[in-house]
């Protein structure tokens, strides 16, 4: 039986391979693509740590993620829960959470090439696009540092009414939801799509070029299947 390999590109071939796309549209997940981590599970943890949310809260949600590391509860569905946990909080004392936790405990994990690109795509009039299934308030402060604007960010969100935070959700982009929330923006057909996961694959499939980043095995195994070249930074950082 034949193993499937991939070829991985070098810092100056995935940059070359980007720019001769001459893209007018480009996407890019964050967890894991971004930076390094998990910034939705970090940021879980995190809130139970600091008393963020209640004792109540945080054992309703432990438990639903530990069931959900049993495989008894989807991949949707703990996106989903995770950001419908701060119901009856105030979205501005998220947003000041979310301030804090970035930046003491992610900002350090960004990859630089990954900035240093998006830096040279937006100098180029590039149209860039953040989707995650993590929460907005979350990546709308991570992708603040590269100069992506709230409107360009497609994050999994519940509906905020009179300032509090609701359990209505409005949107949990993973898997093929990722493409939906895209086509729902009006992003159809973008040119170069950025992801590290297997629930980035449907997302990834539809660009005119894909470009798998710090990939996880099972999207290794996808990127091979699809003869996608794959990129590692240099400098991952275990925070």
């Amino acid at each position: 039986m034949q193993t499937l390999s991939t070829h991985t590109l070098s810092t100056e071939e995935f940059f070359a391979s980007v720019h001769t796309l001459t893209p007018k549209i480009a996407v890019f997940d964050c967890d894991g693509t971004l930076w390094s981590g998990d910034a939705g599970s970090s940021f879980m943890k995190w809130s139970i740590e600091t008393g963020l949310v209640s004792r109540e809260a945080a054992d309703w949600i432990d438990a639903r993620y530990r069931a959900y590391h049993r495989n008894e509860v989807s991949e949707i569905a703990i996106c989903g829960e995770m950001v419908q946990l701060y119901q009856g909080l105030r979205e501005d004392e998220l947003r000041r959470a979310a301030r804090e936790f970035f930046s003491t405990r992610i900002e350090k994990n960004i990859f630089p090439e990954m900035l240093r690109l998006i830096n040279s795509l937006r100098e180029n009039g590039v149209d860039i696009w953040a989707v995650s299934s993590t929460n907005d308030w979350v990546i709308e402060e991570g992708v603040r540092r590269f100069g992506i604007p709230p409107e360009r960010v497609l994050s999994a969100r519940v509906a905020v009414k009179n300032g509090i935070i609701t359990d209505v959700l409005r949107d949990v982009p993973t898997d093929e939801g990722k493409v939906a929330s895209l086509n729902q923006a009006g992003v159809t057909g973008p040119d170069a799509v950025f992801g590290n996961s297997i629930h980035d694959a449907a997302m990834l499939a539809i660009a005119r070029r894909a470009f798998p980043v710090n990939p996880t095995p099972a999207l290794l195994e996808r990127s091979a299947q699809e003869n996608w070249a794959v990129y590692y930074p240099a400098s991952v950082t275990i925070g």
